[in-house]
């Protein structure tokens, strides 16, 4: 079902405050750093380690893939953009040191 016939799709992109556009060579996020299970970091497909707030500045120029922008308590972050996979969610990915 397209999100025009199911209004309750559109839920999940609701949450992003921001949608980048993201660029022809544009990485993706192939990992994520955690310290005491918190997200601090992203690793992108070609091994560069990014804090949060680089990530944050890297998909709002367009530089990561398929990510948007939320808002939590005044703080950005990255979240997967909804495409009904589960295997290439944020939460889904493996964690680096």
């Amino acid at each position: 079902m397209n999100q025009q016939h199911n209004p309750s799709a559109s839920l999940p992109m609701r949450a992003l405050s921001e949608i980048p556009q993201s660029k022809p060579n544009a990485r993706r996020i192939t990992a994520l750093q955690k310290k005491s299970g918190r997200i601090t970091g992203y690793q992108l497909s070609d091994g560069l380690v990014v804090d949060k707030r680089e990530g944050v500045r890297l998909a709002k120029d367009g530089e990561i893939a398929g990510v948007g922008i939320s808002t939590r308590n005044g703080s950005e972050y990255l979240k997967s953009l909804p495409d009904q996979t589960e295997d290439n969610n944020l939460g889904s990915l493996p964690t680096v040191h």
